[in-house]
């Protein structure tokens, strides 16, 4: 690991402005992810702030605002406070199936809500650093393009980057409409749709989010809604526990009387992005929840993936995954 200078303020502000004064400054929450990348040499920040003395790590209903009736759960609140907190059990047990699908209890128990949002990629190429690799060193090429590329994306992938994102967490976050609060080093805030926040690799794969150098994220919003009792997520993976999603699918239904009125479908393992399946969503609203339905539901979504030479098998168990989780959503979670 390389020397680096450590800062420390219990003041957003100024977290903000340290940051912003340093454009080789990184935010230290749980350190879950930057510290092992700078064991690894990937991440070489001259400049750690650290920020885990914020007051940011609340679950707290949301009383104003579009989201009246939601949930905002804090940046820097712990994953596994998150998942086990009564409001979010209760009313988006969606967000703890995700979070309790991922990683380790003891990384979650250090892992933060922001620090999730903003992880890097587990791609190999991307952590060998005598292999080429565009999000790591701009215009090195992408070794993982043409070489084992099994784990990487089937949606959304560019010349540049076919990498996926990792977490589970976001995959759920999409699924449920959710908003990222931000706050930049000039005090004003923002709010960034969750489809919005992380970005396709396109040309400029190093940018995995849309936040300003600066900006810390504060809060994530989730709406009210009506899919708590008909909600799965499905985690398709090599091994049990420890490891990242090969596919896996966040489903979730509204009914009105024997037809969906609703549905949300969101995929992880497949993109550079948690990646929101429109198309599937689109196509069950005014259906009957039959597995039929489902199965068509999922077949239109996955014919838009372009599988690379070691992923094809992704189209299938997509397709499958699709199916299973919204099987199990309609089914509060059970086999059916």
């Amino acid at each position: 690991m390389r020397p680096f200078k450590y800062s420390s303020t219990t003041n957003v502000k100024a977290a903000t402005h340290l940051l912003m004064a340093n454009p080789r400054a990184k935010f230290l929450a749980g350190g879950t992810n930057i510290l092992d990348l700078m064991k690894e040499d990937v991440e070489r920040p001259d400049e750690l702030v650290d920020i885990t003395r914020l007051a940011l790590a609340l679950v707290k209903p949301v009383t104003e605002g579009v989201n009246k009736g939601g949930i905002s759960i804090g940046g820097l609140g712990k994953n596994t406070e998150t998942a086990n907190h009564p409001l979010i059990r209760q009313n988006f047990p969606l967000i703890t199936q995700a979070i309790l699908a991922g990683a380790s209890a003891q990384i979650r128990n250090m892992a933060t809500n922001g620090g999730n949002l903003n992880q890097r990629t587990r791609c190999p190429y991307f952590y060998e650093v005598s292999m080429p690799c565009n999000k790591r060193e701009p215009g090195s090429g992408c070794g993982a393009l043409q070489g084992i590329n099994r784990m990487h994306a089937v949606f959304g992938w560019s010349e540049s980057c076919v990498a996926v994102h990792p977490s589970d967490m976001c995959v759920a976050l999409v699924a449920l409409d959710a908003v990222v609060k931000v706050q930049g080093s000039n005090g004003q805030t923002r709010s960034i749709p969750f489809a919005d926040y992380h970005r396709l690799p396109g040309d400029t794969p190093q940018k995995d989010n849309n936040l300003a150098h600066g900006e810390m994220v504060t809060s994530i919003e989730i709406p009210k809604n009506n899919f708590a009792n008909k909600s799965y997520y499905l985690k398709v993976r090599d091994r049990a526990s420890y490891a990242f999603a090969l596919v896996s699918v966040a489903a979730a239904i509204e009914m009105s009387g024997n037809q969906i009125k609703q549905a949300r479908v969101a995929m992880g393992g497949v993109a550079h992005k948690p990646w929101r399946a429109y198309e599937a969503e689109k196509f069950l609203a005014g259906k009957e929840a039959t597995e039929t339905n489902f199965r068509q539901a999922a077949e239109m979504e996955m014919k838009q993936a372009k599988p690379l030479e070691h992923n094809k098998y992704k189209i299938e168990l997509g397709t499958r995954a699709i199916v299973l989780a919204l099987t199990k959503a309609m089914n509060g979670g059970k086999a059916g």
